[in-house]
């Protein structure tokens, strides 16, 4: 009974209250007037928005090519029999369990353009000639897509190494026998026996791609001029309006908003189904 009152009131109830709300011109308080689908129509029109999609799946495809290939890489390094494997393990690891935002306002202070850990570091041993705007125009995407990747690859990394260790040593042994090397043992083996697990990884990664927005809130807040503004962010914003640097959007939007959020999730609804039904054929001629 108490998940279930938490899954309606929490869960449920929200939903419905925004599919309601989609209708309607509200702005959080006053009167709401039904406007039908006036609200979808300037869903898409709205510039800021398509902007944001796009900007998503840069992000999300950036976090996806390098945090999955490394979490691998660092899962086969340490199932290896090596002295103080657990300890790395655990250093890797520890990110995934601290504050997105605690992590987010550490980094800022590390890229900070004008004070940063990061480019007082280079000026000092002169790999750099002036300071780099590391949170700027050019490289503020970067930037919050290796923050993301430093807080995703070791809760990745702890799942390739469950299906590592689901692996029989047997196959292994058999294929030494048979004159297989260390890389051919990876490709012709680990690889596909992994392959199911693989499928429940990257499907995870991009549903958090997608649905990633809070260190990028407290690191940049969808700036410079809507450069690292995503999806959730731009729907975060429409509910509870931020003064931040990139916040276009200063006035709260409500039946906007919920609009704006049912066209995303669709997107991500249809994103994920594609990866089902992609991740479904390959598997069909493996």
């Amino acid at each position: 009974m108490p998940s279930f009152i938490l899954t309606v009131v929490l869960g449920i109830y929200p939903i419905a209250w925004a599919m309601r709300y989609m209708f309607y011109d509200y702005k959080g308080y006053g009167a709401e007037k039904f406007i039908g689908l006036d609200n979808f129509t300037r869903v898409f029109k709205d510039h800021e928005f398509w902007n944001s999609v796009v900007n998503t799946f840069v992000y999300a495809g950036g976090k996806l090519v390098l945090s999955i290939p490394l979490a691998l890489i660092l899962a086969v390094l340490l199932n290896q029999k090596i002295r103080g494997r657990n300890v790395l393990r655990a250093i890797i690891f520890m990110p995934t369990i601290i504050s997105t935002a605690v992590m987010a306002v550490v980094f800022f202070t590390i890229f900070n353009s004008y004070n940063g850990i990061l480019n007082q570091f280079l000026l000092k041993y002169k790999l750099i000639g002036s300071a780099v705007d590391w949170l700027g125009v050019d490289y503020s995407m970067l930037t919050v897509i290796l923050v993301a990747v430093w807080g995703a690859v070791g809760n990745y990394m702890l799942l390739f190494l469950a299906g590592l260790q689901n692996i029989p040593e047997d196959v292994y042994e058999s294929s030494a026998l048979d004159g297989a090397n260390k890389l051919q043992q990876f490709r012709y083996i680990t690889i596909p026996m992994l392959g199911p697990v693989m499928q429940m990884i990257i499907m995870l990664a991009i549903i958090n791609a997608l649905k990633g927005y809070e260190s990028i809130m407290v690191m940049t807040d969808g700036g410079p001029v809507g450069k690292t503004n995503v999806m959730f962010l731009y729907v975060y914003k429409l509910f509870f309006p931020t003064a931040g640097s990139g916040a276009a959007t200063q006035v709260q939007e409500m039946g906007y908003g919920s609009a704006v959020a049912f066209v995303t999730a669709v997107i991500v609804g249809l994103i994920t189904i594609l990866y089902f039904y992609v991740s479904k054929r390959m598997s069909q001629y493996e």
